[in-house]
């Protein structure tokens, strides 16, 4: 039925012309015959059928916390109380600072940081992350509330906010839960400290006005521009810079002592920790104090905003005891279509920071993120937040480095940070009236200092990749005169654009054969004062020594007219007719046609072959080889499209004219793919064409066995060279790596060279005896 409907429409299933070897009908018992078989269409769809098994491992791999909890034990305990109350004295006045660079409230900072705690432990995949208010996303979300308000001026920003937080959080979302978490790789090291970096000074550069007591400068506008602005109304400072500029420096003078105490005291390296990480808490609740002593004597105590605007400097002022904005977030299509250009700049600041986060502390103690999982956590908590009236939430870098400096044993420490951000909610609400914005500000520019790459890092970046610098330094330099959003797709372009140039102009090498032997250079003395002769096997490295070859060292041909040429860079339809190219132009250079004089008239010379000039003769000494053979290194190779399948047939197809009236072998070293298999064979590769090779009637290919009894390898130390026919008599089993019906596909290159050099001598000394004479002058010629 299915030939029937084939030839109804044209469709050729019997195209090959497959030879059967001798080889592949081995009836030696020692010998494990093996005939590959294609993989199918139906074996591909199989495998995304879902099983029972498959889905209560998806199921469960969902809820992480069911791998450890059972296990959990006071020492675990311990260890998640401290490090979740440490980060709680510092998450309190983070989230109320970073809050006001949202344009929000101070308590939807503490709303976010406590949906963040409660939430994650349950999704988490990393220990250490802690998910709330970070400054970088805080500042993305108050640029967008102020573009938004320009043109929407009724929508609140509380309702952008959480609005955003909703829609981000279902991409996240639905990325994690169809297990796509991959995809964060696209965003590179280099844009991610760019990144960091530019936006760390945006946003310290903002909040110096705050610092000093400045009005009238615009914050949200280039960073430059702040700079400027903030310099030319230095003389307006006032009493805040007090408050701000003595606690930002009373915060670093805390940290430098303590660091200083840490390196002369290392057996209480412990008590510093925690005593610097603490310095937060202890500046914040010293500031409430000074500024509690210069406002309590005001009157009419209850009429607080009154009280907030006649202090001798700007106060934080109420803050509402409990959830006041918990209820559904506003979702209509008017806030939607608003704030649909920002949503991808607040997709990727989310993913950016978290995922980078996560794995760059998984990798410092010895774990491994799940990356989709981690979406699932920060989508399901950027979902749900809103309802409280939380707005974007991440990880935070500060308050992650501190939780795991404190000793967290597992993410339940998250639960006990978010009691104490509870308890802050409830009890501590009329404290945090008395806080001066100054000191704030303070905190803001002390948090994100160290955000910033240190020159040492960049020096690094530069050792490895001085290009990348460059895209670095061009993404700080964007955030600072445009503003973060573009800084992030420039950095992230930029390393994109790189990556496909490199792709794009891939080139292939040419491997050339050397005779190695290793050893340490003791053994080597000791060998040259003995006649043990060293063990020596081929290696094959690139001929343009673009891989630091000693220049003493020349590789050579392997054979006469046979030439490896390795993919170095993948081999997809984006680069494939640079690597054709070069390919031919290496095979036209190494080798001569096999017909010097092919061409009767000069009318019959194509345009682009014209020969010698008029008058001239063709060198009929040039005593280059004919080409035999072409060994394709896949190494670098997993997938084939039908691009690159088709350069393939046009190259071999021109090599054979330039072979004729022989044609060149192909054999392809490591393919490791049986979907790369499957799509070479269908181009007639891998295999004894018997069309194409009528004019060859002899072939003793080489294979590779494995040997499957441990005792008797011994017994075949040569078996990969001798052939399949060699092969029998010996004793111990031994069995085909790759199928028989696949000769030209190889375990490795030096298999694949010595098969190619086999086959060539095989067949010149099996042709009649005319083409035999014909054929040994050729030989004698390349040799």
């Amino acid at each position: 039925m299915a030939a029937t409907v084939a030839k109804s429409v044209g469709i050729k299933l019997d195209y090959r012309n497959e030879q059967r070897l001798p080889a592949s009908t081995i009836s030696d018992p020692l010998i494990e015959t093996y005939d590959e078989r294609e993989p199918t269409v139906g074996e591909w769809l199989s495998s995304f059928k879902p099983s029972v098994g498959a889905i209560q491992r998806y199921l469960r791999s969902l809820f992480p916390f069911w791998n450890w909890i059972f296990h959990y034990n006071l020492t675990w305990l311990f260890g998640d109380v401290v490090a979740g109350v440490t980060v709680g004295f510092v998450v309190i006045p983070q989230g109320m600072a970073y809050a006001l660079l949202a344009k929000l409230p101070p308590e939807y900072g503490l709303y976010t940081s406590f949906v963040g705690f409660i939430l994650y432990w349950a999704f988490a995949t990393s220990k250490d992350i802690t998910i709330g208010t970070v400054a970088v996303m805080s500042t993305i979300v108050g640029n967008i509330v102020t573009k938004v308000q320009k043109t929407h001026k009724h929508l609140a920003a509380e309702e952008i906010a959480r609005a955003l937080s909703v829609i981000a959080g279902s991409v996240l979302l639905f990325i994690g839960l169809t297990r796509l978490g991959r995809i964060v790789e696209l965003i590179p090291l280099v844009a991610i400290t760019s990144f960091m970096t530019g936006a760390a000074i945006s946003i310290g550069a903002g909040q110096v006005p705050a610092l000093l007591g400045i009005s009238g400068v615009n914050t949200r506008g280039a960073t430059y521009l702040v700079i400027i602005d903030t310099l030319k109304h230095l003389p307006k400072a006032k009493l805040d810079a007090a408050m701000g500029v003595s606690a930002l420096a009373m915060l670093y003078g805390i940290r430098i002592f303590c660091s200083f105490m840490t390196k002369k005291q290392p057996q209480r390296k412990k008590l510093w920790f925690f005593l610097s990480t603490l310095r937060m808490a202890f500046v914040i609740l010293l500031y409430i104090m000074i500024s509690w002593l210069l406002t309590a004597n005001f009157s009419n105590v209850r009429n607080i905003k009154g009280n907030a605007n006649r202090a001798k400097f700007k106060i934080l002022g109420r803050v509402p005891r409990g959830f006041q904005h918990a209820g559904a977030p506003k979702m209509d299509k008017e806030l939607l279509d608003a704030i649909a250009p920002d949503i991808p700049v607040t997709i990727i600041v989310l993913i950016l920071e978290h995922i980078a986060i996560s794995k760059s502390f998984g990798r410092i103690n010895n774990y491994v993120i799940n990356p989709s999982q981690e979406l699932v956590a920060v989508g399901f908590t950027n979902v749900l937040g809103p309802f409280l009236g939380a707005y974007p939430a991440t990880g935070s870098f500060s308050r992650t480095a501190i939780k795991s400096k404190a000793g967290v044993r597992t993410p339940l420490a998250g639960l006990f940070t978010a009691l104490i951000v509870l308890l802050a909610l409830y009890a501590l609400t009329a404290v945090f009236f008395y806080i001066p914005s100054a000191s704030l500000a303070a905190i803001i520019i002390h948090a994100v200092g160290d955000l910033i790459t240190p020159p040492n890092v960049v020096f690094q970046f530069w050792e490895t990749s001085p290009l990348e610098v460059v895209f670095f330094f061009a993404g700080v330099l964007v955030t600072i005169f445009t503003n973060i959003e573009n800084g992030i797709y420039v950095t992230i372009g930029a390393s994109f654009g790189l990556f496909m140039f490199r792709v794009l102009f891939s080139h292939g090498t040419v491997l050339g054969r050397v005779r190695v032997q290793r050893a340490t250079t003791d053994a080597i003395t000791r060998r040259s004062n003995t006649s043990t002769p060293a063990p020596v096997r081929d290696a094959y490295v690139p001929t343009n020594r673009r891989d630091g070859l000693n220049p003493v060292v020349e590789p050579e041909s392997p054979y006469p007219g046979i030439m490896v040429f390795r993919f170095t860079g993948g081999f997809t339809y984006i680069n494939q007719q640079g690597y054709m190219d070069e390919l031919v132009a290496h095979a036209q250079h190494i080798a001569r046609p096999t017909l010097l004089n092919r061409y009767a008239k000069l009318g019959d010379r194509p345009w682009n072959d014209p020969g010698p000039r008029r008058g001239k003769q063709i060198n009929e000494d040039d005593n280059r080889p004919t080409l035999r053979a072409i060994v394709l290194d896949f190494s670098t190779v997993d997938h084939l499209d039908v691009t690159t399948v088709q350069g393939l047939i046009d190259v071999r197809d021109q090599l054979d004219r330039y072979a004729a009236p022989d044609v060149v072998e192909w054999h392809f070293a490591t393919v490791n793919n049986r979907w790369a298999k499957r799509a070479l064979t269908t181009a007639g590769f891998g295999y004894v064409d018997a069309k194409r090779f009528q004019s060859r009637q002899h072939w003793n290919p080489v294979y590779s066995f494995a040997t499957l009894d441990d005792n008797t390898s011994s017994k075949r130390p040569d078996v990969e060279s001798q052939g399949a026919q060699g092969t029998a008599g010996s004793t111990g089993r031994v069995a085909a790596l790759h199928g028989l019906n696949r000769p030209f596909f190889h375990v490795d290159v030096q298999a694949a060279v010595e098969s190619a050099i086999q086959n060539v001598e095989y067949a010149l000394q099996h042709t009649s005896s005319s083409d035999a004479s014909e054929g040994d002058v050729i030989h004698g010629k390349e040799a």
